[in-house]
């Protein structure tokens, strides 16, 4: 039995670090895409983590599946396939450390996964279940999140959300907006940034889009606001906690992956379920969860910028004021 199992995509991020002798940008291969992120960060607090996806068998999935077994994300059921290519994020950062994405997948391996490839015993094992909404643009890997979808809930797991908008992956804003809202009804508890509050609600007023997203049925909704912390809507109560005070960010990459990782891994170390949750808990989750994000964008890339245990803990307990 996992902890968690995330389905979704497994690629690099090129992420721009500084400039050649000659001038060039310079860009380092680093592990990322959101879900696996988010596998990254709970799996460096101690949860037993799994990877359900796709990449190609080439240079770069070779190192991806390397990356994840070094971190201890079980990589048993991910497919390593000679039919397509691992897809590529190139990140361009400007000085604040946000971020510019150029993807090269066309398709990429992570959309090519097949419903009649998942390890369905394996997802049923699952306490949490993760998904994004990035395995939802294209066929045959939309199906496959689905199915998915169906098995874990069916057999009992919570489910966790990110939608996780890209704009230049969608053939439109109102098909990403379409599909984003399908994996609603499965949710039980959600991540989103402020402007996907915008898309998936239509109003930008976080704590409406909250309130509108728990009467749709998602019982814990973060919406994550950068330096300014975190909001939690548990069932309408509703309470912001802060962010880590940090000196230099480097690179936002995998922020919002890890908040997530880490509010998950609260959850789990609660042995609460959803139903059980009070406000004072989830609250507390969100701050362990910022304690993730802020140790991540110190470094570039996804998975190479979690934090220890240790490091997540003590900038936790600063953010506590403890």
């Amino acid at each position: 039995m996992y902890d968690i199992i995330a389905l979704g995509e497994l690629l690099i991020d090129f992420t721009e670090a500084g400039l050649s002798s000659a001038g060039m940008n310079l860009f380092e291969r680093n592990a990322g895409g959101a879900v696996c992120n988010m596998l990254c960060a709970a799996a460096k607090l101690g949860a037993k983590t799994a990877f359900i996806g796709k990449v190609g068998d080439d240079m770069h999935g070779r190192f991806l599946k390397a990356t994840l077994d070094e971190v201890g994300i079980s990589t048993e059921h991910m497919i390593i396939t000679s039919d397509v290519f691992t897809t590529l994020a190139f990140v361009a950062l400007s000085p604040d450390g946000e971020r510019e994405f150029s993807f090269a997948r066309k398709p990429g391996a992570d959309t090519c996964l097949d419903s009649s490839e998942l390890p369905e015993e394996v997802i049923k094992s699952a306490k949490i279940f993760h998904v994004g909404s990035l395995s939802l643009t294209d066929e045959p890997a939309r199906s496959a999140t689905y199915r998915a979808l169906e098995i874990a809930k069916e057999a009992g797991a919570v489910i966790s959300y990110d939608p996780n908008y890209r704009a230049s992956l969608w053939r439109s804003k109102d098909e990403a907006c379409r599909y984003m809202k399908s994996v609603l009804p499965y949710a039980d508890a959600m991540k989103l940034s402020d402007e996907e509050c915008v898309l998936l609600t239509g109003t930008d007023d976080i704590r409406e889009a909250g309130k509108i997203l728990n009467d749709l049925g998602v019982d814990c909704v973060s919406v994550t606001l950068g330096a300014k912390g975190a909001l939690v809507s548990l069932r309408g109560e509703q309470r912001h906690v802060p962010g880590a005070v940090l000196d230099k960010i480097v690179d936002t990459t995998g922020a919002g992956d890890a908040y997530m990782g880490g509010f998950m891994y609260g959850f789990l170390a609660s042995g609460k379920t959803i139903d059980e949750l009070t406000l004072d808990e989830a609250s507390d989750f969100a701050l362990l969860g910022n304690a993730c994000a802020g140790k991540c964008i110190l470094g570039r890339g996804g998975i190479p910028a979690m934090g220890e245990k240790d490091e997540v803990i003590a900038l936790y307990n600063k953010i506590k004021g403890e």
